[in-house]
């Protein structure tokens, strides 16, 4: 299998009709492995339905290349989210404004063959106009996902920190490589 070039990939709100799919996404085992999230429709809709309706600050989007969805993209102000600044602060200062990325592709099939890379290096670069006040992207990613973090280090950004922060999944070790990319 080599990297996958070509093909429109293009990202839009979660709708209520996607969360049947996405409940299938999350139990996908290489999926659930590093999102340990319950993947019964209705944990799904608990969890994602107020993005859905637009009372989350941050956004979840559905992403797709040539039309057909295969993944994930939560994109937000860190903080918006108390929680999530004060894990980040913990190993590194976190600029009023900066954003967030959290990622996930479904499809077996299309991993492992550079759309992850090519994924992030286009949130990025769309983060820098839809978030005009966004001095930087920070991603938290815990460090046994080292295909996480090599998509993310062929996207552009750098490793700034490690150390400890509550993973998803409790059967990974709380280590987490912290990657950064500033506005240009």
């Amino acid at each position: 299998m080599g990297e996958i070039d070509d093909g429109l990939l293009t990202w839009r709100p979660l709708a209520d009709a996607d969360l049947a799919l996405l409940a299938e996404w999350l139990g996908e085992p290489q999926v659930s492995r590093w999102w340990n999230h319950e993947h019964t429709i209705q944990a799904v809709e608990r969890d994602f339905g107020p993005s859905v309706r637009g009372e989350e600050p941050g956004e979840d989007l559905i992403v797709s290349l040539s039309g057909r969805p295969f993944g994930l993209l939560q994109r937000s102000v860190i903080h918006d989210y108390p929680e999530d600044r004060a894990e980040f602060q913990t190993l590194v200062d976190v600029p009023e404004g900066a954003v967030e990325l959290d990622y996930l592709i479904a499809d077996p099939a299309l991993r492992g063959r550079g759309l992850g890379s090519r994924m992030l290096a286009h949130a990025v670069q769309s983060t820098w106009s839809d978030y005009p006040a966004a001095p930087a992207v920070l991603v938290a990613v815990v460090a046994a996902n080292r295909a996480s973090w090599r998509a993310l280090e062929k996207a552009g950004l750098q490793r700034i920190a490690e150390g400890p922060m509550s993973p998803d999944n409790p059967v990974d070790d709380p280590l987490h490589y912290v990657y950064r990319i500033d506005r240009p």
